[in-house]
C-alpha cells in the first residue's frame, strides 16, 4: 500500500454497531473494542451515513470513555452519500463530492469519532459528476492539515480510480468481494490493487452464503463440508480464507458484533488454503469448471 500504515488483517466493520443493527450501549461498544484489540483487530471501519449519520458519534463517545489510546487503533471512514433520513433534508439519495462537502464531512466524522485524524478517508461510491481537480483540492487540504493520513475510495472501478489519479493519489479501494460475489477478480479491480500497490478491502466478505438459499450456496456447502474437517475450521472461516488467498492481500471488513465470531475471523487469517481447494470452491460457486 502507498505510504504504508499498519492496518489489521481483519477489519471490524461498525455499520451494525448502532441504530442500523445491534443498537449497542456505550459500555457494550467499549467491551467490543477491547475484545477486538485483544485478538489483534485494531482497525475499525465507519461511514458517515451509518446509523442515519449517528453511529460515528456513538462509537466516538464509547472510544472517549475507554482506556484505549488513539495510537493503538486505526480509524477508516467514508463520505459522499447523501442519504434520505431524519438527519438530512434530502429529496433523493445522491452523491456530493464538492470541495466544501468533502471537507465538512471529514471534519464532522472527526468530531463524531472524537479523534484528531482519520487513518484512511474514502469516497463511498463513485458519482458520474466527480471532478478530479475539485476532489484533489479537498483531499490535499485534509492531508496537509493532518486531518486524514491517507485517501482512498470504495466501490470504484479501475477506470474511475485512474480518473481520480489524474489529480490525487488513491491509496486504497474497498469493494464487495466474496465467494458468492467475485466479479472484482475478473473486471480488473483486484488486478489494479496489485499493480498500484493499493490496499484492497472487502465488504460483505461472507457474501450471501448465510443469508440466502440458492443452487450456488448449495454447491458451496457441499464443497465446504469435507474441508471443514481438513482445515479444522467452520464455513465462515473457510469463506474468509478463500478471499484472503488472493494475491491482492485483501483485508476483510467483518461486520459481526459477536466476540467469538470476531476471534474466529482472526484465526481464519492463519489458514493456508491449498491451491486445488481454492479452485474447488470457485468451481462450486460458478457452477462450472474454469475455462
Amino acid at each position: 500500500m502507498k505510504n504504508q500504515i499498519s492496518y489489521s488483517k481483519i477489519i471490524a466493520g461498525a455499520m451494525s454497531w448502532g441504530s442500523w443493527g445491534k443498537q449497542m450501549t456505550t459500555e457494550e461498544m467499549i467491551s467490543l473494542m477491547q475484545h477486538c484489540l485483544e485478538v489483534g483487530i485494531t482497525t475499525f471501519d465507519h461511514a458517515d451515513i451509518y446509523g442515519g449519520y449517528a453511529t460515528e458519534a456513538d462509537f466516538g463517545n464509547a472510544f472517549a470513555s475507554s482506556e484505549i489510546h488513539r495510537d493503538q487503533i486505526q480509524l477508516i471512514s467514508k463520505c459522499g452519500i447523501q442519504y434520505m433520513c431524519d438527519a438530512r433534508d434530502n429529496k433523493v439519495k445522491h452523491y456530493d463530492y464538492s470541495r466544501e462537502y468533502i471537507i465538512w464531512s471529514a471534519e464532522r466524522s472527526l468530531q463524531g469519532l472524537k479523534t484528531d485524524y482519520l487513518d484512511l478517508f474514502l469516497l463511498h461510491r463513485p458519482s458520474p459528476l466527480m471532478v478530479p481537480d475539485e476532489i484533489a483540492e479537498a483531499v490535499t487540504k485534509l492531508l496537509d492539515s493532518g486531518k486524514i493520513r491517507q485517501f482512498g475510495v470504495s466501490n470504484f472501478t479501475p477506470s474511475q480510480i485512474a480518473l481520480l489519479e489524474t489529480a490525487v493519489p488513491v491509496s486504497g479501494n474497498q469493494v464487495e468481494f466474496s465467494l458468492t460475489a467475485h466479479d472484482v477478480m475478473f473486471d480488473g479491480t483486484l488486478d489494479d490493487s496489485i499493480r498500484a500497490n493499493r490496499m484492497a478491502m472487502a465488504w460483505s466478505p461472507l457474501g450471501s452464503y448465510f443469508r440466502e438459499s440458492s443452487d450456488q450456496n448449495a454447491r458451496i456447502k457441499e464443497a465446504l463440508e469435507p474441508m471443514q474437517e481438513k482445515y479444522n475450521a467452520d464455513a465462515s472461516q473457510l469463506l474468509l480464507a478463500w478471499i484472503m488467498r488472493h494475491p491482492c492481500g485483501i483485508h476483510p471488513v467483518v461486520g459481526t458484533t459477536n466476540e467469538a465470531r470476531l476471534s474466529d475471523a482472526v484465526k481464519a487469517s492463519q489458514i493456508q488454503m491449498e491451491l486445488e481447494d481454492w479452485f474447488i470452491l470457485l468451481t462450486a460457486s460458478q457452477g462450472h469448471k474454469v475455462p
